[in-house]
Order: C-alpha cells, then sequence, then structure tokens
C-alpha cells in the first residue's frame, strides 16, 4: 500500500493533494466527495463503500446506488476512488455509457459485455490523456516514432504536451513500475492558453472536455494508441538518456500501416 503522497510515482503526482494528510481513507474521500458534488451515472450522490454484498456489478450498483465499492487498504480501488475525484465528469460519463450498454443487452437477451463495454473499461484502466496543442507530435507517437517526439522535439513536447494517467489499474502498476509498462493513449487537442492554467484549472477544464467525448459517439478504441508510460519525459530519471529509446522491447519500431488505416466500429 502506498505509505504517503511522497511515495507517488511521478506520473500519479497530480492526484498528490489528496494525500496531503496522508493516504486518504473512505471518511476523507467521502468528504472529498460531497464537497465536490460528486454523483454516478444517473446523478445519484457517490459514496465510496465496503463492496456491497449483491448481485449487482460494480458500474449497475454506482449508477443505482451511488455506491462505489472501495475496499480499505486496496491500492487499485484507491486509484480507482481518485480518478472519481480527479475526473468526475468523465467518470459519470463512463459509467452512463455502461449501464446503458448493459440495459440494451438485456433488452436483446445478450449475456456478453459487448465491444462497446470492453472498450470503456481498457480506457477506465490503463488510458493515458495525451492533452496538448500538437496533433503533429500526436500523429509521430501514433506511428511509433519514439525517437522524434521523445529525443530530438523532446523541449516542444514538454512545452506543448501534457500526459495524465487516467486508468486506475495503470497507477496501481506505476507504484512498481517495470519496463513495458504500457497504456492506451487518447489525443486530446488543447490551445495554448489551457498550458498556461494552474494545474486544478486545467483537470477540470480537460475533464469537461473528456466528459463530452464519452458522452457523445465521436470515439473509437482504434483512435487509443499503444504509449510506453516509462518514456513519458519524468517518469523515469533513465529517459533522460537518448538511448533509453533504443530498447525495441519497450519502443516498438514504426508501423508499416499508416494509423487508422484498418477499420473501425464508432
Amino acid at each position: 500500500m502506498i505509505s504517503a503522497g511522497a511515495g507517488l510515482h511521478p506520473l500519479s503526482g497530480f492526484l498528490r493533494p489528496w494525500f496531503a494528510a496522508g493516504v486518504p481513507d473512505l471518511f476523507r474521500l467521502n468528504a472529498a466527495a460531497r464537497e465536490r458534488g460528486l454523483v454516478t451515472g444517473d446523478g445519484v450522490p457517490l459514496n465510496f463503500v465496503m463492496p456491497p454484498a449483491d448481485a449487482r456489478g460494480y458500474e449497475e450498483q454506482a449508477s443505482l446506488t451511488g455506491a462505489i465499492a472501495t475496499r480499505p487498504d486496496n491500492r487499485h480501488d484507491l486509484f480507482n476512488a481518485l480518478i472519481w475525484l480527479a475526473f468526475p465528469q468523465t467518470k459519470a460519463a463512463l459509467n452512463r455509457r455502461h449501464v446503458a450498454a448493459l440495459k440494451q443487452s438485456r433488452k436483446q437477451g445478450i449475456d456478453q459485455r459487448g465491444p462497446l463495454r470492453d472498450a470503456l473499461t481498457q480506457f477506465d484502466e490503463c488510458g493515458v490523456i495525451v492533452a496538448g496543442s500538437s496533433s503533429g507530435l500526436w500523429q509521430s507517437l501514433c506511428a511509433h516514432r519514439w525517437r522524434e517526439v521523445f529525443v530530438l522535439r523532446r523541449a516542444e513536447l514538454l512545452r506543448t504536451t501534457r500526459f495524465l494517467v487516467f486508468g486506475h489499474a495503470s497507477h496501481d502498476a506505476l507504484a512498481a513500475p517495470f519496463a513495458g509498462l504500457c497504456g492506451k493513449a487518447l489525443f486530446i487537442d488543447m490551445d495554448q492558453p489551457w498550458l498556461e492554467l494552474p494545474a486544478a484549472e486545467q483537470l477540470a477544464s480537460l475533464d469537461a472536455k473528456l466528459a463530452a467525448l464519452f458522452n457523445g459517439n465521436d470515439f473509437s478504441p482504434r483512435d487509443w494508441q499503444p504509449l510506453p508510460l516509462l518514456g513519458i519525459p519524468g517518469a523515469t530519471a533513465d529517459n533522460e538518456r537518448p538511448d533509453y529509446y533504443d530498447d525495441t522491447r519497450q519502443f516498438r519500431p514504426p508501423r508499416t500501416m499508416h494509423p487508422g488505416s484498418s477499420p473501425g466500429n464508432r
């Protein structure tokens, strides 16, 4: 378990304010949720609780009752709760889409989760937001031109782009990071003034934009790109060395097919 905010991985650093008084317990998590007026997908006030003993799944339970199953002393669940606090609109949007898809499947007599729910879960667990003003850098990341982005254009990257790990499972893994740890990245176009905002305002603005994306239909898991998390500047001191990006086990070579050329379900 995390001992204190100082022990957070650099990519989890934006969650540090909730560790100001130590690792937050259920009481403090719920106090923060009430203060921020958090609700789940159906607008029900959110409450972090011990896992309820009934047959409802996590998403349906959250939507109907507001109960977010959160096991004490469980790092995975703690990070899930913290992402609710950091991205409340986006988490509510994901919850809403999950439950809508579940209801639709039941009407059709389908037991499987389906591709939409699988995709939503994938982003919820290991999503990474690449927010910035340079779509060109994003296209280079999509093409796996790692050295171009992280070495040759590193100064531009630091000036124009912010990386925020959304997936709570990724935050869990970052507590004991390993080479090859990868997230699913999604680009959000943000202008230069956004890059100059205080961190809390950046987060709130990004949350609203990401929630709007998931509330609509203009997204596809085909848009999400694999991103080696330890390649992000600041993730490890090792990536200050240019030769760090020569490890093809972690930084796979460029694709031979243009990103997005394969068919996807939107």
